[in-house]
């Protein structure tokens, strides 16, 4: 047994001898009953293609107006680092500085561990830096709340309908299909793309 096959509980910290399982199968902790990992049917080119597409709308969210609010025949577009840069000046910097890495940085940086992990893997041989990106996008997975300012700017939206006219713009479009996409990528269990390396470096 060694310790790259090693699956640790991470409820209750038991160690496990991690083994293959078939197409929809679950190891449970016999310790505490928690899931330990799960085997799903998917294949590297689905993964790699909606990791692909959610970089692209990734791009258009942060460089496309999420509203547009017209008050007195002035319209005024924002965007998400206009947003950022008015909470800075505004004298809440925490919460910019909140917003730029959970909403941008970390999703950033998650699709692209992704892809660094997904392309070699596709081609049959394991990236060099496995390890670090794979225990790098295990902790930036919680970190990515991309729905979390969806929901903050659609409450914002319906409070400002009553003050002004608000149109929809792209990005606010682009960050929901992101949602959707971040949800289905991040629904993948990582202990398979562990199973694939190991298989090919076998």
């Amino acid at each position: 047994m060694t310790a790259a096959r090693l699956t640790v509980c991470e409820q209750c910290d038991a160690v496990y001898e991690h083994r293959a399982l078939a197409p929809g199968e679950i190891a449970m902790c016999a310790r505490c009953g928690s899931e330990l990992y799960r085997r799903r049917r998917f294949s590297l080119d689905t993964m790699l293609a909606l990791t692909v597409a959610a970089l692209v709308v990734f791009v258009l969210a942060n460089t496309s107006p999420i509203v547009e609010v017209e008050l007195q025949g002035t319209r005024n577009a924002a965007g998400l680092w206009g947003a950022i840069v008015a909470a800075y000046d505004a004298g809440v910097g925490l919460v910019a500085v909140v917003a730029a890495t959970t909403v941008f940085f970390f999703p950033l940086l998650q699709l692209l561990l992704l892809i660094y992990v997904l392309l070699p893997l596709r081609q049959g041989r394991t990236p060099p830096g496995f390890v670090w990106a794979m225990h790098a996008l295990r902790h930036t997975q919680p970190w990515s709340m991309v729905e979390v300012f969806v929901l903050g700017v659609l409450v914002a939206v319906v409070k400002l309908v009553g003050l002004a006219i608000v149109i929809p713009g792209v990005g606010l479009w682009s960050f929901a299909a992101l949602t959707i996409l971040l949800t289905v990528i991040t629904s993948f269990s990582l202990h398979d793309l562990w199973d694939i390396a190991a298989e090919q470096r076998a």
